[in-house]
């Protein structure tokens, strides 16, 4: 796995098929991570993750698998999609057993951090499901706010 960046406990690295059952596990979580991500109960298979894997390495995608620096676990992947000259949209997901432990906070000052140093964006906002309220208390700690909400969303922004 190519590492990427790092913050204090994560090392930020490439997405791989080396890491593709710890995808598996991830996504088809329904109750702790596929409802908020994605919202329709399915199971996804090996063969799809390894083709999202060699997808994203094809088109040189801003997507991370996330890795405990101190035990080796995966926590989750973190992406930055469709940036432009000024603003990309953030994404993120982390396993069941890994929530709760201030991973999603770090990640997501990390993921800033690297959008503003190292791609000089402006601004980098999200989506998420309103019944996430986790996930808004972590947006909200790092820095972003809201700017829209429907009954499908709570539309969020950092702005440099």
């Amino acid at each position: 796995m190519k590492h990427i960046f790092e913050s204090d406990r994560i090392s930020f690295v490439e997405v791989s098929e080396s890491l593709v059952n710890d995808y598996l596990t991830m996504v088809n979580d329904y109750e702790n991570v596929n409802r908020f991500i994605g919202g329709k109960k399915k199971a996804f298979t090996a063969e799809q993750e390894i083709q999202w894997v060699r997808e994203k390495l094809e088109e040189e995608a801003l997507v991370f698998s996330m890795i405990d620096k101190s035990s080796g676990r995966f926590i989750g992947n973190i992406e930055l999609m469709d940036p432009n000259d000024s603003e990309g949209e953030l994404g993120i997901a982390i396993t069941g057993e890994m929530q709760d432990q201030g991973y999603g906070t770090e990640a997501v000052l990390g993921m800033l951090k690297y959008a503003i140093d190292q791609l000089d964006l402006k601004r980098v906002f999200l989506r998420t499901n309103p019944q996430n309220t986790r996930a808004i208390r972590v947006y909200e700690k790092c820095g972003f706010r809201k700017y829209k909400q429907d009954l499908e969303h709570v539309y969020m922004e950092v702005l440099r």
